[in-house]
């Protein structure tokens, strides 16, 4: 599964962990210094706790950088296309948004939330604890999504994924576009993207992460990463420019 891991720096200290919660990841993020990380587009929506505020942050279409915040950070990252379920809300209507869990629940069930979650022995553990209890009393998740990613992050066309599934490529994109914000080719291209950077991060030439990964070429590769990440892939590594 893909990762929304922020760009590393000296400016953060970024954990996470597996979760109780199947295909979640627990994970916290602490500034240590000015600067600011970078969150990439993965297909996932994460439950958000900060300065005792809980929020949640919708699928992302290019690298969110947060701006001007601080203080310590902590979320669950759900499986994508599990989130709109528990969350009750399709995930195109939170596409590149960061909102407040009031605004999608009532204020008061979010204020007794967010008290369990401050009284909690840290952030992340309130969390996960919320959305166990929050999958438990819900449907369990479709797994068609589960297919749907993983023929996706396997380079499998999308055509050929809709046919493969029995669905046609119109219920295809509209069930995409619920469950992870938006169509298969959208998250294809960003699965994809972590196919690359996981290839590249292991030291394998970018020409051939670019073979390996599916991309026409390594120009492909570099305009796909510019576009998606805001950089070129070497500082995206952290191999300077």
């Amino acid at each position: 599964m893909p990762v929304a891991v922020p760009r590393r720096s000296l400016a953060l200290v970024y954990v996470e962990r597996a979760s109780r919660l199947p295909g979640a990841v627990v994970w916290t993020n602490t500034p240590t210094g000015p600067g600011t990380g970078r969150v990439l587009p993965d297909g996932c929506m994460d439950l958000l706790w900060h300065d005792g505020r809980l929020m949640v942050a919708g699928p992302d279409t290019r690298a969110y950088l947060p701006d001007g915040v601080t203080g310590p950070w902590a979320g669950i990252r759900f499986y994508p296309g599990t989130a709109p379920a528990l969350l009750g809300v399709p995930a195109h209507e939170l596409r590149d948004r960061r909102v407040e869990l009031a605004d999608l629940w009532p204020a008061a069930q979010v204020r007794r939330m967010s008290g369990r979650v401050n009284a909690a022995p840290d952030p992340a553990s309130g969390l996960e604890e919320l959305a166990l209890r929050r999958a438990a009393g819900a449907e369990p998740p479709d797994p068609l999504l589960r297919q749907i990613v993983t023929a996706l992050d396997a380079g499998r066309p999308v055509a050929a994924t809709a046919d493969e599934l029995g669905v046609s490529a119109r219920q295809l994109h509209r069930r995409s576009r619920s469950a992870f914000g938006y169509g298969p080719k959208t998250l294809a291209r960003i699965l994809r993207l972590h196919r690359a950077l996981a290839l590249a991060r292991a030291g394998v030439s970018f020409a051939e992460t670019a073979a390996r990964a599916g991309y026409a070429d390594q120009a492909h590769l570099a305009r796909d990463v510019r576009e998606l990440s805001g950089l070129p892939l070497g500082e995206l590594l952290g191999r300077g420019g």
